[in-house]
């Protein structure tokens, strides 16, 4: 076999491999099954009433480029909430939205935001909440249209922990951590 067979070669099990990867063991490979035995995470208890968020965004090279801190308000009618979230960011930007979230009872989730392109999908199951959906940014951050991944995580003390990838044809460009808890009175008045 010739160097150039050789080196095709070479680049398909490189690129098999980095498949494999990604589909078996990275961020986008989690399954909701993989938390099922865990603490039941009811968007409906834990995304119900005033909640804190404080979060940082980190770039395409892992910088962290904006941090924020928001305000939700969320209620329920029987399987149907609101969640309204008001962002402030350390640039002194300010932006909200507001989810109408959508519960099925296998868990499997519907979720709609006027920046949101189509209707968003997720699960709940065990101790973890995933959603899916597209979402279109403000002008002012590019205006590009991104897949968005979102997976929440029940902790012991009823905090959630909230990890999104944003990718862009298939390309993760940025990052979020952040926390959501009930709005302690301390913080009242902020």
């Amino acid at each position: 076999m010739s160097v150039l067979g050789w080196m095709v070669i070479g680049a398909l099990l490189v690129l098999l491999a980095v498949i494999a990867r990604t589909r078996l063991a990275s961020f986008i490979a989690q399954r909701p099954g993989d938390y099922a035995d865990g603490p039941c995470f009811d968007i409906r208890e834990k995304f119900n009433g005033p909640l804190i968020c404080e979060g940082v965004m980190y770039g395409p090279t892992g910088k962290v480029v904006s941090r924020f801190v928001a305000d939700f308000e969320a209620s329920w009618h029987g399987d149907v909430g609101t969640m309204t979230e008001k962002f402030r960011y350390d640039s002194g930007l300010r932006q909200e939205r507001c989810w109408t979230l959508t519960l099925s009872s296998d868990g499997t989730i519907k979720a709609e935001a006027p920046d949101v392109i189509g209707t968003g999908s997720g699960q709940q199951q065990g101790s973890a909440v995933v959603l899916h959906y597209r979402i279109k940014l403000p002008k002012e951050a590019g205006g590009h249209a991104l897949d968005v991944t979102d997976w929440m995580y029940l902790t012991s003390n009823g905090s959630i922990m909230n990890r999104s990838q944003f990718r862009k044809c298939g390309i993760k460009v940025a990052e979020l951590v952040a926390t959501m808890r009930p709005r302690d009175r301390a913080y009242a008045g902020e």
